[in-house]
C-alpha cells in the first residue's frame, strides 16, 4: 500500500487549513472507513476533534510542490490553501472545502480516534467520494490517471512508473507452489 499525503482541511476561524498526512490508509470497506495518523497532538487533530468533520485529498504528483509547502509551520492565522496557492471548492457533504484539483476527495465524519503511543489514528466514515471523471476508465479510478505521489520518508518522494496486474489465484486452480523464477 502507498502512503499518500493527502490533506485534512477543517473550519477553523479565521483561516481554513490544509495538512498533509503520510500515515493514511483505508481502515475499512464496508462501510466505508479511512484513517490517518496524527503524530503529537497537532493542529489537524485538534480540528477534527473541533468539526467531527475532515476531507482525504488524494495527492496526484501535479500537486507535489503545493503538498510538500503544506507542511511548512505557518502560524495558525496562516491559511495553507492561500500561502501555497491551491484552489478549493465546496465539498457535498461535509462543510470542509475540499482541493479543487486533487482527483479523489473523501468526505469524512469522525467515526472514532485511538491513542497509540506519541500517536493517535483518526477513523473517518466516509459520507462522499468525488473522483474526477478524467481518471475513471470503465467507471473504476485508473492508477496511471491519478498519477499517485507518495512519501518515502523524510524529504524523499515517489511516483509510480509501472504497473504490473497478476492476476489472483483462486484455491480450484492452484497449482501447487507458484513459480518465482
Amino acid at each position: 500500500m502507498l502512503r499518500l499525503d493527502f490533506g485534512v482541511p477543517t473550519t477553523h476561524s479565521p483561516s481554513i487549513f490544509w495538512a498533509p498526512h503520510s500515515f493514511f490508509n483505508v481502515a475499512c470497506q464496508s462501510p466505508p472507513i479511512v484513517q490517518f495518523t496524527s503524530v503529537g497532538r497537532e493542529d489537524t487533530q485538534r480540528n477534527v476533534e473541533a468539526t467531527g468533520e475532515f476531507v482525504v485529498n488524494f495527492a496526484a504528483e501535479p500537486l507535489r510542490v503545493q503538498i510538500n509547502a503544506t507542511a511548512t509551520d505557518f502560524p495558525p492565522e496562516i491559511s495553507e490553501f492561500d500561502a501555497v496557492g491551491l484552489d478549493r471548492e465546496p465539498s457535498l457533504r461535509v462543510k470542509p472545502s475540499r482541493v479543487a484539483a486533487s482527483p479523489v476527495a473523501l468526505e469524512s465524519r469522525l467515526h472514532s480516534m485511538l491513542r497509540l503511543g506519541d500517536s493517535t489514528v483518526v477513523f473517518g466514515n466516509v459520507v462522499h467520494a468525488a473522483i474526477a471523471e478524467e481518471v475513471l476508465v470503465n467507471g473504476h479510478p485508473e492508477v496511471g490517471l491519478l498519477r499517485p505521489l507518495c512519501r518515502l520518508g523524510r524529504n524523499e518522494w515517489g511516483t509510480i512508473d509501472e504497473v504490473m496486474r497478476v492476476r489472483r489465484i483462486p484455491y480450484a486452480e492452484w497449482p501447487g507452489t507458484p513459480d518465482i523464477s
